[in-house]
């Protein structure tokens, strides 16, 4: 007897991570090569949160903490709210889950941009709602468009600010304007994976609707900024009444013991992410200048990444670029995703789409 899986399930393709550094060597015999898929903190992790792992280690055959005690209570200290108010996640992508088959019965619906991350389509129809995705204005938001699209069934709506694949935002304005309009049986999602790494002055105070008790929740991470994206550890902030019902399925002992401790340890180096967002910032402002050098232009991006028309097949220049050790990230078409590294890494992806834009022509 064939096996029976729901349609929901069954229609759904796996996330494909980025190629691991070591696999693409040994495919393609490379000496070398540098991936720039990920959107990872080329630094690497906080010493101070490296420093903590040694001491954990000798614990590890006890349970973390279920309520993550320390850690949520400094992040409810950094950010002015209650314990009450914070979640931890195995990685801020279990939270979307956690929403996901909170919020969704079968055909409820949840309103999120085209272009964007695409756990949330996942999530959504795997907890067996309907995706309503909202075309995006010249790589923006269309938040006015979102909340047309809200009706009775609407249960969810996400807002991946800065966004990604695009790494374009929503300002302060038009995300006041969108909350506006949303119903109170819609719980907004703003996720904010690089908050840190912003620069615009117009950044919505998202946190602010939390405050103020609306139903919304405010999704950050650790693995981005902070550098511990191997650890799997991300927080959410919303009110003490949702935070209750997302704890009601949330596994006991999601953060695990070294995430909790090395996070704990991060969130205290401001040398760390300081450094961090400086090369950030200075060698996106390298990285953009050498793609115009070269014919393209990428999208205003307030994250560690951007995104960029190739003219031609994308999946054609990624694959060239893997042959020649490079590894970026192909989303969809002509569009390329390149995240920020250190400045070799930096000049050796543009020689090697140098390379490759020449050998096409």
């Amino acid at each position: 007897m064939p096996l029976k899986v729901h349609p929901d399930i069954a229609s759904l393709v796996p996330y494909v991570p980025g190629k691991p550094i070591e696999e693409l060597q040994r495919e393609l015999g490379l000496p070398r090569a540098i991936k720039l898929a990920s959107n990872e903190n080329p630094i690497g992790p906080s010493p101070k949160a490296l420093a903590v792992l040694s001491e954990t280690a000798p614990t590890l055959h006890r349970y973390p903490d279920g309520g993550a005690f320390r850690l949520r209570g400094a992040l409810a200290e950094r950010w002015k709210v209650t314990p009450d108010h914070v979640i931890l996640g195995n990685g801020s992508d279990e939270i979307l889950g956690l929403l996901a088959r909170t919020f969704l019965s079968p055909g409820d619906e949840a309103v999120m941009a085209e272009h964007t991350f695409v756990i949330y389509k996942m999530e959504v129809k795997a907890a067996h709602g309907v995706a309503v995705e909202v075309p995006q204005k010249k790589w923006h938001h269309d938040l006015p468009a979102m909340a047309a699209a809200i009706t009775d069934k609407t249960r969810l709506l996400f807002v991946c600010n800065p966004n990604n694949p695009t790494g374009t935002m929503a300002t302060r304005d038009e995300v006041a304007a969108l909350m506006a309009r949303v119903p109170d049986h819609v719980v907004v999602v703003f996720d904010e994976a690089y908050y840190e790494y912003v620069r615009h002055a117009e950044f919505p105070e998202s946190l602010d609707y939390v405050k103020a008790g609306r139903n919304a929740i405010v999704l950050r991470t650790f693995s981005k900024i902070y550098g511990l994206a191997g650890l799997r550890i991300g927080y959410g902030m919303t009110t003490p009444e949702i935070t209750n019902y997302l704890n009601r399925i949330r596994p006991p002992f999601n953060a695990n013991s070294m995430a909790q401790r090395a996070a704990l340890a991060a969130l205290d180096d401001e040398a760390h992410v300081g450094a961090s967002r400086a090369l950030n910032h200075a060698e996106m402002d390298k990285v953009r200048a050498g793609l115009l050098t070269l014919g393209f232009e990428a999208l205003p991006s307030e994250t560690n990444f951007l995104y960029f028309d190739v003219g031609r097949d994308g999946r054609e220049v990624f694959d060239a670029l893997l042959r020649k050790g490079i590894i970026v990230r192909h989303i969809d078409g002509r569009m390329l995703r390149v995240t920020i590294g250190l400045p070799e890494e930096n000049q050796l992806f543009l020689s090697a789409l140098a390379d490759v834009t020449r050998a096409a022509r």
